[in-house]
Parts: structure tokens; C-alpha cells; sequence
């Protein structure tokens, strides 16, 4: 089954302990620091069933959701009650008819672009999209996180109503893994359980090769950042996760 085809329904409770508000905050901590026009109209690149989109909805931001999955944007519009989000089912390989002051891509989404044609493709598509002066912001697993941290490892978790196993298997490349996932969900007013399964695939790449990548679709890489500490940027391959701050110059 297709990543996240299923998964919609169950998924903003399987990321309830996720560190948005942390993610949030440092967005604004780097749009201060390194955008150079005011940023008022931001696309969610990946944004999944919406949480954080709506989110930033409510803070005063001009949000557009963007993903492949329409089951997932079709959860996020159901939840966007105010109607203050724009939703687009697109992939990031091939963004169209958008503008925005800012990109941001959350939770790892980069890392599903798995082959440097697609990553470079999507990160020359994602200059083309912002205003001069704007910023991408974007997480990934660094690779010391993939290959110590997942591949080779299985991770369970058992609720009343919805489990899951989930087993991480290394690939033949660098920095490439495989999640294979299968969900018991509770059936309503029953007690018999619902099993589906997901498949994803996932690959990283080191920071001089995403800088390289970057700066190569136009980008300034105005700061590369670990576990979100803008103070620290020593060290940073021993992080799990990695930020890029990416700057679209004013002259371009």
C-alpha cells in the first residue's frame, strides 16, 4: 500500500508527542534571523494531514498546504473548519502556480525524495516559488540518526484501540532505509481490529552535498542547524535531526 494511504486516519495521534511547538518557534526564530522581506504568506511543503498549517493559519500567516497524498489533504481540509487554508495536492518535484514568501518542509519530508535528480529537481522548483529576500526551511535525519538510530531496529507501541510494529531495514545506499509498518485500528462499537500496512522509503544525504544541492538550484544556505539549537553548529553530524535555512537573494 501507497505511504500514508491509510495512515491519514490515525496519524496526527501517532504524531501527537511530536516537537511542533519547538518547530514552530525556531521557523520564526530563523525567519527573523534570515529572511530579508516580511513573511507573511508561507507554503507547507509535505504538510500532511495540516496540523502545523493550520496552526500557522491562526497565528496570522497566508498558509497553502501542499502534498501528493490526497488522502491526507482531504483529512487536513476537513479540519481546516475556517477555511483559511489553501490545499493543493502536488508533488514537490513539480510545484506549479505558486508563490509564497516563505517554504517550510517539516518532520523529515525531504528525505522521501530518495534520488539526487528528484532532490535537486524539487529544491530548484522550490527557489522558482519564492520571493526574492524569502527562506526555505527544511529538517532531515542526519546520517549518523539513519544508520545508528533506525536501520536494523524495530519499534512497537500498543494502545487500547490502535498498534503498530514498525521495522526499519537498511537499503544498498548510504544514508537509505526502509519502514515497513503494520497497524491494528480498533473497529467503532465492535471488537474486532482493522489491519492495514504502510511501506516508506527514505534516504539522507550528508550537509555538504544538500549545501552543494542547494546552492546550486540558487540558494544562499544561510545556516545549517542540529536538534534545534541555533547557538551550537559545532558537531552537527552527531545530531538527529538537521536544519537548513536557505535564502532566496534579492537580486535574483
Amino acid at each position: 500500500m501507497a505511504a500514508y494511504e491509510r495512515l491519514a486516519a490515525v496519524y496526527e495521534r501517532l504524531m501527537q508527542d511530536a516537537p511542533y511547538a519547538p518547530w514552530q518557534q525556531f521557523m520564526q526564530q530563523i525567519f527573523q534571523e534570515h529572511a530579508r522581506i516580511d513573511i507573511k504568506e508561507i507554503a507547507d511543503l509535505g504538510c500532511g494531514t495540516g496540523f502545523v498549517t493550520r496552526k500557522l493559519a491562526k497565528a496570522g500567516y497566508r498558509m497553502t498546504g501542499i502534498d501528493q497524498s490526497e488522502n491526507m489533504l482531504a483529512y487536513a481540509a476537513s479540519r481546516d473548519t475556517d477555511q483559511q487554508v489553501r490545499w493543493i495536492q502536488q508533488d514537490l518535484r513539480g510545484l506549479e502556480t505558486i508563490k509564497a514568501d516563505a517554504a517550510i518542509s517539516m518532520f523529515d519530508v525531504m528525505n522521501y525524495i530518495t534520488s539526487p535528480a528528484d532532490v535537486k529537481q524539487a529544491f530548484s522548483r522550490i527557489w522558482d516559488m519564492l520571493a526574492p529576500g524569502g527562506v526555505f526551511l527544511f529538517d532531515v535525519h542526519s546520517m549518523r540518526h539513519i544508520e545508528q538510530d533506525l536501520a536494523g531496529q524495530v519499534f512497537a507501541e500498543i494502545y487500547d484501540d490502535l498498534s503498530y510494529t514498525w521495522f526499519c531495514e537498511a537499503g544498498e545506499e548510504q544514508g537509505e532505509v526502509f519502514h515497513d509498518l503494520t497497524f491494528f485500528t480498533k473497529e467503532p462499537d465492535s471488537e474486532k481490529y482493522d489491519r492495514f500496512d504502510e511501506y516508506h522509503h527514505q534516504r539522507t544525504y550528508s550537509i555538504d552535498t544538500y549545501v552543494s544541492w542547494l546552492e546550486g538550484a540558487g540558494f544562499q544556505v544561510s545556516g545549517v542547524y542540529g536538534d534545534f539549537d541555533m547557538e551550537h553548529t559545532e558537531n552537527l553530524e552527531e545530531a538527529d535531526r538537521l536544519f537548513f535555512a536557505c535564502l532566496k537573494n534579492q537580486e535574483a
